[in-house]
């Protein structure tokens, strides 16, 4: 197995568990898929992915319509994607997305967290380079042969296909998410979710009190509203 499987082996989605913070992500993922395709999901694929992942994590079908009709007014802003890098303490290195539709509000929240935590905010291209920028598919397994499929879907641009609990993960490059996206669809392979990650290149391991220093600086970003994910080098066990 390779590292983006081990990387989810330690992750297991655990700092997205608040159900009402991935209400509030997809939210805003919502608007930005119909703000850049239009709000039909048939001609809108990023639309498409953005529902299947409301749907993994329960979102109501109501939620999901009156997020899509708010999108399409158009006195509703948009949100961009804005990526701030930095340093937690003990050198760990921090990538923090977030989405957000006042950036002076978010750089002064983000450097707020850091400060406050012992930590550094750095500069453009000061860490991102330390992460692999990837996405990723999760599908349901029934009748699928994992490493038949990740032949199959080699020349697509997958990287690492394998089981998790009763479904089956694609991990693959950044930009071979619509190619993949495209051909699992063409296969009426169901996607339960889908989205994007970046997993860190190196890892570093931390007594537990400096894991402890680290994570306060991660919860503390994590529960910041225009977050959408932190990722970080520290090394993370399973829990």
């Amino acid at each position: 197995m390779g590292r983006a499987f081990e990387f989810r082996k330690a992750r297991k989605m655990k700092r997205w568990s608040a159900m009402a913070k991935a209400f509030t992500r997809i939210g805003k993922d919502i608007v930005m898929a119909v703000k850049e395709g239009g709000p039909d999901p048939d001609t809108n694929s990023r639309l498409r992915a953005v529902i299947q992942n409301a749907k993994s994590v329960n979102m109501p079908k109501d939620n999901i319509e009156r997020a899509i009709k708010r999108a399409s007014d158009k006195s509703q802003g948009d949100y961009k994607i804005v990526l701030f890098e930095g340093y937690a303490p003990h050198g760990i290195a921090v990538l923090v997305e977030t989405a957000t539709d006042n950036n002076n509000r978010t750089v002064a929240n983000v450097r707020a967290h850091f400060s406050k935590c012992d930590g550094n905010l750095g500069t453009s291209g000061s860490v991102e380079f330390m992460f692999d920028h990837t996405c990723n598919f999760r599908i349901n397994a029934e009748r699928i042969d994992p490493e038949e499929l990740e032949l199959e879907l080699i020349d697509f641009g997958a990287e690492e296909v394998f089981k998790d609990e009763n479904d089956i993960l694609i991990y693959a490059p950044f930009e071979s998410f619509g190619a993949i996206q495209k051909e699992l669809e063409n296969r009426e392979i169901e996607i339960l979710s889908s989205g994007f990650e970046r997993i860190p290149q190196v890892t570093k391991k931390l007594s537990p009190e400096e894991a402890a220093d680290v994570e306060k600086l991660l919860e503390r970003l994590e529960e910041d509203d225009d977050v959408q994910n932190v990722y970080h080098t520290m090394e993370e066990t399973e829990d």
